[in-house]
């Protein structure tokens, strides 16, 4: 069956764009692989990803695009079909893209109205090999949203793009997987719009680096660190300038992708987090709002 197969890349339009494409470069740990006038692409230092990251100056915070990868351009092409079928929004078409790695591709806005993208051969990167502490992202981990309603979007996920149900907490959050980890998407209720953007570290050491790199530099930990039940992950939760909200993580579980069976996590405080000393909270991140941007198209 033709599924989405792992997360590409997040693509922002940012106010502050400077001082965003900063903080990726000098105190997130990302490497910047291309740029044009007001626009700039990065990579991970650990995976041969050709970019993880989009970042375009924007008179709007908002999600320009979160593009998802399939295994073969006919993947691509079923995955349109059931898209269009489904009566979202396409973009457009499956074409040749022309943005840096290249790829054949297509977008459309999901039900909600944030914009995707679903694409095949783009061009990989170098990638070399990390070593603890380093304190580096090694890829994106997984991407968290909001829906206003989140349980018809699962069955969006899951019908349309082939992900599978992972676990839920309680009834309110489900965590979906398109490959082996426990999740590369989960979804919670509210308006449509990003939660968060969670990156692998390599270890746990390395997450606890990355952290304190960013204390020196002025970004404090909004929630963390902590270790959350439903894919066994550790979490420390930060902010960019521009108020979006992204996570170093390590350690997420790995599971059958064709076998694991979920289950649901009644939701407590050490059901969130399981070592019970972090500071913060839920509640110390950024309050969900609707995306400025919902099915608006970017135009690049």
């Amino acid at each position: 069956m033709s599924r989405v197969t792992e997360i590409r890349y997040v693509g922002y339009g940012v106010e502050n764009f400077d001082a965003e494409r900063k903080f990726y470069a000098d105190d997130w740990g990302l490497v910047e692989v291309a740029a044009e006038e007001g626009l700039a692409w990065f990579k991970t230092h650990g995976h041969d990803e050709h970019h993880v990251l989009r970042l375009h100056a924007s008179g709007t915070n908002c999600i320009e695009v979160i593009a998802l990868a399939a295994d073969s351009r006919e993947d691509v092409e079923t995955l349109h079909r059931r898209v269009a079928e489904a009566a979202c929004t396409i973009v457009h078409a499956p074409r040749d893209l022309t943005s840096p790695g290249g790829g054949y591709g297509f977008r459309f806005f999901s039900p909600d109205g944030l914009p995707f993208e679903v694409s095949a051969d783009v061009a990989p990167l170098d990638k070399r090999a990390m070593a603890r502490w380093e304190g580096m992202p090694v890829k994106i981990s997984h991407i968290v949203l909001h829906s206003p309603d989140h349980k018809a979007m699962v069955k969006f996920f899951t019908d349309v793009l082939g992900f599978r149900v992972s676990d839920w907490l309680g009834d309110f959050m489900c965590f979906l997987r398109c490959n082996s980890a426990h999740h590369r998407i989960a979804l919670l209720p509210g308006p449509p719009c990003l939660n968060h953007v969670a990156y692998d570290m390599l270890t746990v050491d390395d997450m606890m680096r990355g952290a304190n790199r960013l204390r020196k530099s002025g970004t404090d930990l909004r929630w963390g660190p902590g270790r959350h039940t439903a894919g066994n992950n550790t979490f420390s939760y930060f902010c960019t300038p521009n108020g979006f909200a992204v996570e170093y993580t390590a350690e997420l579980e790995e599971v059958d992708f064709e076998h694991h069976q979920d289950r649901v996590y009644e939701p407590a405080p050490l059901v969130m987090d399981q070592w019970g000393v972090g500071t913060g909270g839920p509640q110390t991140m950024p309050k969900p709002e609707a995306d400025p941007c919902l099915f608006r198209p970017a135009g690049i």
